[in-house]
């Protein structure tokens, strides 16, 4: 895809931009050295509009519009459940978690472990944390995104992959590593604005170009008429419609989209994430942090249509009269090396192939602006657990502001080098999407356990806690055995069931919680633990504003799966 003048004077400008707003609000105040909080937690001073803004520009990133777009190809619109079922999440969340944490005064997620359990764990699940965001989130998304800024800008054959993952850390590093939280939610602000509309304009121009006659209207018709499978929102076990044959319920089987484990996946990142709970803590107020999460349920039921609909007008542009993808029909971008279909080209493909002069500086900047405030989001937040959870109380616990802040500054820069040296290696992956959330999987559902517990069942104990995490593991990886085929051909093959891994997330959730449970009433003899935490009715309470919007976007939810089902 060439660029011309005013592509690049857009995109140029949109970087300075960035960068500009971001050094701006970090400036130190009155010449002093910033503190704790303001690099943290942005002085506490976060409105409702920012916090919802850059709760989706955290979370929004390649993932989402590679990725996603990937799975929209493969298995159509059902993909789309993370992102409904996320929109129900967070108003959960705002309701039912936000108001424990933001009285405790947390700083980090970890921080609610260590009072409601113990030092010690709070001190593993933070090294924990910090692992997951270097070795994880971090590299997944500097590879996705240098992946598809080599589809998009180059020829696809990977020339241009580590110019762009030095220069999505970079940018991401020129205003997130001095500014900390500050500096990542108000560029935010601008960053949601941009991949909105980015991603708007490359659906309907793609949607345009789907008949001779032109129509975004019509364009929709026809891509529902063509391939209506795709449509479908709570899948059967047997639906073949991925293009490379696999069974599309294997990834989102059926009901438990609603009734199971996506309720741990979900439940997990928005309301134990540091990288996305972070900013809520930062809020001015209870009342704005709340208002700030509903802001985000609602864009929530925008996303489907910027990051899941191209990769189903994609297939249909690549399909046969039949509706079906072969090697012949689909452009051979999408032919990988070993003969298969790479889904996750869709979007880059419909980018490099749709996009008109002007437009495509717009669309790379909205796809960018959505890396990089997701490596800014996580960087802050690797640098946030690390020097407040094992720093400070390991290594120097009388540090003075502007030693934590420097430690801060330099957690960020470290965590970034090694990113940089670990994304090249995660290679060509399938479906990115779902293949992180598979094995974020393994962890999360043990996670969520011990949160919901110490939010929620005030006799559960420290050490049922630790034995709780470790039985998860144990659990999720013999649950793993079976639909990996680890133990095919041996005498203990039926002794590991076969099931979709969100069932066995679900599984592994709800053993953990009966683990913890047992544990707890054997060593208390069923009183409650010393730091159980005492809930109220008034706890609980929301405003209005909450209380509409948020009653709104679920009754606008049982319309869409009506509709879909």
């Amino acid at each position: 895809m060439k660029f011309e003048f005013w592509d690049y004077a857009i995109f140029v400008a949109y970087v300075l931009t960035i960068i500009g707003v971001g050094l701006w609000v970090s400036r130190t105040r009155k010449g002093t050295q910033k503190t704790a909080q303001d690099y943290f937690l942005a002085s506490k001073s976060l409105p409702w509009w920012a916090i919802g803004a850059s709760l989706i520009a955290a979370n929004i990133s390649a993932e989402q519009f590679i990725g996603m777009s990937g799975s929209g190809f493969a298995i159509g619109l059902a993909i789309a459940s993370y992102e409904w079922m996320a929109a129900i999440s967070l108003l959960i969340v705002g309701k039912f978690f936000l108001p424990v944490f933001i009285e405790k005064g947390l700083y980090t997620i970890p921080q609610f472990i260590e009072k409601r359990y113990s030092t010690q764990l709070k001190s593993i699940l933070a090294v924990f944390w910090i692992s997951l965001f270097i070795f994880v989130n971090l590299t997944s998304v500097l590879f996705l995104g240098s992946k598809a800024l080599d589809t998009i800008i180059g020829n696809g054959n990977g020339d241009l992959i580590m110019y762009s993952i030095f220069g999505l850390a970079f940018f991401a590093a020129a205003y997130s590593l001095w500014g900390g939280l500050s500096a990542v939610a108000w560029t935010d602000v601008i960053q949601v604005v941009l991949l909105v509309v980015g991603g708007l304009v490359t659906t309907f121009i793609a949607l345009d170009h789907v008949t001779p006659e032109g129509g975004i209207w019509q364009g929709m018709k026809y891509v529902y008429e063509t391939v209506p499978e795709k449509f479908s929102m709570i899948l059967s076990k047997g639906e073949i419609i991925d293009p490379n044959g696999k069974d599309a319920y294997w990834d989102l089987p059926g009901l438990a989209v609603l009734l199971g484990g996506m309720w741990v996946a979900n439940l997990y990142y928005w309301g134990f994430n540091q990288y996305i709970i972070q900013r809520t803590l930062a809020a001015k107020s209870l009342k704005e942090a709340q208002r700030g999460i509903v802001f985000a349920s609602f864009l929530k039921l925008l996303i489907p249509l910027i990051v899941v609909i191209p990769g189903i007008i994609a297939y249909v542009l690549n399909a046969d009269p039949t509706g079906q993808i072969t090697a012949q029909s689909a452009d051979p971008a999408f032919i990988s090396a070993g003969g298969a279909i790479d889904n996750d080209r869709a979007y880059p493909w419909l980018v490099s192939h749709f996009i008109p002069m002007g437009l495509k500086g717009l669309v790379v900047a909205a796809l960018v602006a959505a890396i990089v405030s997701s490596l800014a989001s996580m960087l802050n937040s690797t640098s946030t657990i690390f020097t407040l959870d094992i720093y400070k109380p390991y290594f120097s616990r009388n540090a003075s502001e502007r030693e934590t802040v420097n430690v801060g500054r330099i957690t960020a820069a470290l965590a970034l080098v090694i990113a940089i040296i670990v994304a090249p290696m995660l290679g060509n992956i399938k479906q990115a999407f779902q293949y992180i959330q598979e094995y974020t999987g393994i962890v999360s559902p043990g996670i969520l356990a011990i949160f919901l517990l110490g939010l929620f069942y005030k006799k559960a104990t420290n050490l049922s806690a630790i034995f709780g995490a470790l039985f998860s593991i144990a659990l999720a990886f013999y649950l793993k055995v079976g639909p990996n085929g680890w133990a095919e051909g041996t005498a203990l093959e039926t002794l590991f069931p076969v099931l979709p891994w969100m069932h066995q997330m679900f599984i592994t959730c709800l053993g953990t919680m009966a683990v913890m449970i047992i544990f707890s009433y054997i060593e208390t003899k069923g009183a409650p633990d010393s730091k159980g935490i005492l809930l109220t009715r008034k706890l609980f309470s929301t405003d209005p504003v909450f209380n509409i919007i948020g009653s709104a976007i679920v009754i606008i939810l049982i319309v869409l799966y009506a509709l879909f089902w």
